[in-house]
Parts: structure tokens; C-alpha cells; sequence
């Protein structure tokens, strides 16, 4: 029971790490946007590019923490990553970035937030998932997952109740919930303490499975590799401007940060159910029909512009890709065992190339057609070729007799 109590706070723990460094840190720009928009910070094209520059960072930090050491050691660099994530939301709302170019005030510090959130993300599913798997409570894990839901809930019904019902600017918005984030920081250090030992994939940053000692990785993980590129390019257009959609709907502007809290409200159970599909049809056709869904979802946002329709469009799409994520780190984690933090790394990165694609594309079709419809059908083109490319079975690699 004593084990079974730890791993649970040890999951919690994670699961607040995810509401700082995703829920917040991530996805607090897509409700916070309208907001930025309306006080003219932004405008449709230049959110575009910040965007396109945090998931930059996202892309180079994911790299970077699957494929470099952690110089502070991997607890260490964890915990760096998350106050880091807090303290860039929190620098988001200093009132000096008005005067600065898009790019050099709004891009830089949403491009370090990237890097934190990648790191963060990557550094505390290489945690937890390590500590779960030697305990045996790898089924607790999506306990973990829940946050990145939980924190777009939070910030989302945050942002609704101070910005559309008080009034506040969207600096004020985010130095608040830069504010909730630091205070989520020093509970997840408190609920996931420093390891005893060193994490499996700290202890081992040069896995030795093939001749030249180094990890070599099956055909079957690039294809998961190169599956997680295209979801990455198909979401992030919905996950981006979702909020956005909703403002430019006649009638539907007072909805738009309730659209989005939608999302997030699907997607915290979504872990749970998507994960008890997975474990009774296998990852790969779970992840199938997550695909599928999630490609309707999104054609919806724009298929369908009424108050039921986006709503639909959010718990479809809330519904499945935080699970899609959750579900290919599990098929990862049976692809590559001996070196989890490689692979995690690899599909962040993978992911967020096409997340780094997305907003620039939007940004130059909304450019040449006034809205978001042909960039949002693209993108659900492309999570139906997610779809496509996971038909095969992800065999395990057979272990070589030695």
C-alpha cells in the first residue's frame, strides 16, 4: 500500500509538472491570444510567427534533451525546466514588450519558454516513467498525462473569469498565470523529490544495444518517429487558433476561452479511457481511431461554425491528442526500452518540426484568405495520414542471441 500511496503522489507530481510546463506554459497563449489581438499586441499573422518561435525552442529543447547530457544531472535540469517555464508565462505580461519588435520581445521569450517546456516534458516522463516501470505501477502512469488537460482547464477558466468577466489585459492575464504557475512549481518539487538512485536513462546516457555501443533504432520507431511530425503539423493549427475561430464566429466571441477550457476538460479523462482502449485493442489501433477522430475534430472548427459545433470540434479534439501522445510513449517505451529518454526526445522533436510548420502555414493562407479554413482542412489532412501511416503494427523489435 506504502508503494502504491508513493507512486500515485510521485504521478500527481508529474501530472503538475505537465500543468506547468504544457497545460500553462504551452497552451496558455492560445486563450490569452484574442486578448493580445484585441489590445493590439499581435495581429493574425504576427501570432503566427511567436507561435512558430516557441515551438522553435519546443523543437530544439526536445532535441537537446534527447540527445545531450544534463549537465546538472537529469533531476536537477528537470526542475530547472519548470521554473523556467514559469518564469517566462510570468515575463510574458512585463509591460515593456509592447515597445519591443514582435519577434525580439514576444517570439524570444515564448522561443525560452519552448525550450522549457520541452525539457520539462521530456525530463519528467523519463522520471516518472522510470520510477513507475521499476515499481511495476506503469498502468498509474496516464496519471501523468492528465495535467497537460488539467492545466489547459485551469488556465483556460482563469482566463475566463479575470479577462472576459473582469476585464484585464492580457499582460495582467499573463503575469497571473505566470503567478499560479510558480506556486504549482514549488508543489511539484515538493511532491517528486530528488531520486535515491539515478534514473535508468541518466545512468545509461550511452545505451549500448548494437555493435558501435550506441542505440539503434528499428524502422518501425521512425515510423512512429515520423507519424508523431505529421500529428504535430495537423494539431497545432486547432491548438494554436482555436480561440481565435471562436472570437471571429459571429455570436460565438464571448465563448472563445470556454472552447478552449472544453478542450482541456476532454482531455483529462481522455488518458484514462484512451489508455484502458489501448490495453484491450493494442496502441497502434487505438492510436488509429484516435487519429480519425481527431481529424473530424478538427474539421469541424471550421465545417461547422455554430456554438455545437466547436464544441463538438473541442471534445473531439481534446478527446485524443493529449491521449495520442500518452499512447505512442507507451508504444515507445515497448519499441525502445533500453533507452527511453532517446526515443521520448526523438517523437518531441519529431512533433514539434510540425508544430514549428503549422503557424507559418496558417499564418500565410489566413494572409491570402481572410480566415483559418483552408489552413484547419489542411491540418486534417494531414492527422489523417497520421492515420495511415499506424495501420501497420509496431512489431517489437526480437531480441539478437548473443
Amino acid at each position: 500500500m506504502i508503494s502504491k500511496i508513493s507512486s500515485f503522489r510521485l504521478a500527481f507530481g508529474g501530472c503538475l509538472s505537465l500543468v506547468v510546463a504544457m497545460g500553462i506554459g504551452r497552451f496558455v497563449y492560445t486563450p490569452i491570444l484574442p486578448f493580445m489581438l484585441a489590445d493590439g499586441q499581435l495581429s493574425p499573422v504576427s501570432s503566427g510567427v511567436v507561435a512558430s518561435a516557441n515551438y522553435l525552442g519546443y523543437l530544439l529543447g526536445a532535441m537537446a534533451a534527447a540527445l545531450l547530457p544534463t549537465p546538472f544531472g537529469l533531476y536537477r535540469c528537470f526542475a530547472i525546466a519548470i521554473a523556467m517555464a514559469s518564469l517566462t508565462t510570468l515575463a510574458m505580461g512585463a509591460p515593456f514588450l509592447e515597445q519591443l519588435p514582435t519577434l525580439l520581445g514576444y517570439g524570444t521569450i515564448r522561443f525560452v519558454s519552448g525550450v522549457a517546456s520541452a525539457y520539462g516534458l521530456v525530463l519528467s516522463a523519463t522520471l516518472v516513467l522510470d520510477e513507475l516501470t521499476a515499481r511495476g505501477d506503469l498502468k498509474i502512469f496516464p496519471v501523468h498525462f492528465a495535467g497537460v488537460g488539467t492545466g489547459i482547464a485551469l488556465s483556460s477558466l482563469l482566463v475566463e473569469i479575470t479577462g472576459s468577466t473582469i476585464g484585464m489585459s492580457a499582460s495582467t492575464l499573463w503575469l497571473l498565470c505566470g503567478a499560479v504557475s510558480l506556486l504549482l512549481t514549488f508543489a511539484v518539487l515538493t511532491l517528486i523529490p530528488a531520486p535515491k538512485r539515478a534514473p535508468v536513462s541518466e545512468a545509461r546516457q550511452e545505451p549500448q544495444s548494437s555493435q558501435n555501443g550506441k542505440t539503434k533504432l528499428s524502422a518501425n520507431a521512425y515510423r512512429l518517429i515520423l507519424a508523431y511530425g505529421f500529428f504535430g503539423l495537423g494539431y497545432v493549427i486547432t491548438a494554436t487558433f482555436l480561440s481565435v475561430i471562436a472570437d471571429q464566429q459571429h455570436g460565438l466571441s464571448n465563448y472563445k476561452s470556454f472552447i478552449w477550457m472544453m478542450v482541456g476538460i476532454a482531455g483529462v479523462p481522455s488518458v484514462f479511457l484512451w489508455g484502458r482502449i489501448g490495453a484491450k485493442i493494442g496502441n497502434k489501433n487505438a492510436l488509429l481511431i484516435a487519429f480519425i477522430l481527431e481529424a473530424i475534430g478538427v474539421a469541424l472548427s471550421v465545417l461547422w461554425p455554430s456554438l455545437t459545433g466547436l464544441i463538438i470540434s473541442a471534445v473531439l479534439f481534446g478527446g485524443t491528442f493529449i491521449a495520442i501522445t500518452t499512447l505512442g510513449l507507451l508504444e515507445a517505451k515497448i519499441l525502445v526500452p533500453q533507452s527511453p529518454r532517446l526515443i521520448v526526445g526523438l517523437m518531441t522533436a519529431s512533433f514539434s518540426l510540425g508544430q514549428v510548420i503549422g503557424p507559418l502555414i496558417s499564418s500565410a493562407l489566413y494572409e491570402q484568405t481572410g480566415d483559418f479554413t483552408i489552413a484547419t482542412l489542411f491540418a486534417s489532412l494531414m492527422l489523417v495520414l497520421c492515420a495511415l501511416m499506424v495501420i501497420k503494427p509496431f512489431t517489437p523489435p526480437v531480441p539478437q542471441e548473443v
